[in-house]
């Protein structure tokens, strides 16, 4: 596996990641050229480390004074929740729960107001989406665990290795990218000074979106045991698209995290991809020189525009709706199919490893995907069968002409 280290690229620029581990040269170049900005004390990469829209994915920045809005990205609140169900891992059949999932990405006919309020979270212009997965990597998994490799640690959170666990991926859909899209249309790519009424105001928006991604990963979860039949309890909820206030260095700084979860809260799942497992770790705590972060996930290996192109020749459609354990994929989107497909990310237990090797985390439990639902509804549906309707009615007017000669 090589030597797993923590180095340094530049001043205050360290990568988490052994020798072996492939990492993208345009993420390495964005992560130094991140680290180069003015304000910016310290920056870590992880070893799921890919290229972003407005910089990396997969690591944490500490700045002082300053608040990069583009940093957090467009998904602000994106997280992880893991729930324990009463559902029996023993008999469980992957087809009849994907069944029962199917369609769970429609609209909530509930309460919406008052699953928020119940919350302390507004309203929003964006409600109609609370309660959906959306679209990108998030996903609704159905998962058995596998191995216990701590079991006083899985217990002290209420892990039952004898029931089906939920791992919930999503954040606050259109409501974040809405706000980045406020900051940019006034400020572009420039930082708002924290002490300011701007930065304050960013800031606020910032955690109302936060609040309301958790919600909208209650609901989601709500929704599944719904649908399954099924009792559930969270077992944690951890964040890893934000940015929060921290004392560092005796000075007030602002750690921003893009893709990386937070390793001074609790317990932390990093889930592989929809074929592939999902790791809970212990952080090991204090980590500073990690920015107190951990990676988010396996990582992607393939652009999602090249994902397709290479993996077409490779695999058939309907290998991609099972994966190696059994399990089954819901994704009624054609195109989401080839970019979520497993190979397109770094194998899970290799990110891991590197975290562990680097002495950031100990290894709680390894969970397998019983069935990963990531959309029943076609996107394009609607428009496909439009533009099919109009070819039938062209191949029919000419039909009609030719009988007329």
């Amino acid at each position: 596996m090589g030597n797993p280290i923590i180095a340094t690229r530049a001043p205050g620029v360290r990568v988490v990641a052994s020798a072996s581990t492939w990492i993208e040269g345009e993420a390495l170049r964005q992560l130094d050229e991140t680290g180069a900005l003015p304000g910016m004390r310290e920056t870590v990469g992880m070893p799921d480390l890919h290229p972003g829209k407005n910089g990396p994915v997969g690591a944490a920045f500490l700045s002082e004074g300053l608040i990069r809005p583009t940093l957090v990205g467009s998904d602000i609140g994106c997280g992880m929740a893991l729930w324990q169900t009463d559902l029996s891992r023993r008999r469980a059949d992957p087809d009849r729960i994907a069944a029962r999932l199917d369609g769970l990405d429609a609209p909530w006919d509930g309460d919406v107001a008052g699953w928020l309020g119940e919350r302390g979270v507004a309203a929003t212009a964006f409600d109609a989406s609370l309660g959906t997965v959306g679209h990108g990597n998030h996903f609704l998994e159905v998962q058995s665990v596998a191995e216990i490799h701590d079991p006083d640690a899985a217990a002290g959170i209420g892990l039952d290795p004898a029931r089906l666990a939920l791992l919930v991926h999503t954040g606050s859909r259109g409501l974040g990218e809405s706000i980045l899209r406020a900051h940019t249309e006034r400020h572009g790519a420039s930082p708002l000074r924290a002490d300011t009424p701007e930065g304050e105001s960013y800031l606020a928006a910032h955690d109302g979106a936060t609040a309301w991604a958790r919600a909208n990963r209650d609901l989601v979860a709500h929704r599944a045991l719904t649908a399954l039949g099924a009792e559930g309890q969270c077992l944690l909820d951890l964040c890893h698209n934000g940015v929060t206030p921290v004392e560092a260095g005796g000075c007030r700084c602002h750690l921003h995290r893009k893709g990386a979860a937070p390793a001074d809260r609790g317990l932390v799942v990093v889930p592989g991809s929809r074929g592939d497992v999902s790791v809970l770790v212990e952080p090991v705590p204090d980590r500073a020189d990690a920015l107190w972060s951990l990676a988010h996930g396996a990582g992607r290996k393939l652009g999602r525009h090249e994902a397709k192109a290479k993996l077409k020749g490779r695999l058939r459609r309907e290998d991609l709706a099972r994966n190696p354990y059994g399990g089954v994929v819901v994704c009624g989107d054609e195109r989401l199919l080839w970019e979520e497909a497993a190979p397109a990310y770094k194998p899970a237990a290799s990110v891991v490893g590197d975290l562990e090797a680097a002495g950031l985390v100990r290894v709680v439990a390894v969970l397998h995907p019983l069935v990963t639902f990531k959309c029943s509804l076609d996107p394009d549906g609607p428009a496909r069968a439009g533009k099919q309707a109009r070819l039938r009615e062209r191949r029919s007017a000419r039909a009609a002409k030719h009988r007329e000669r």
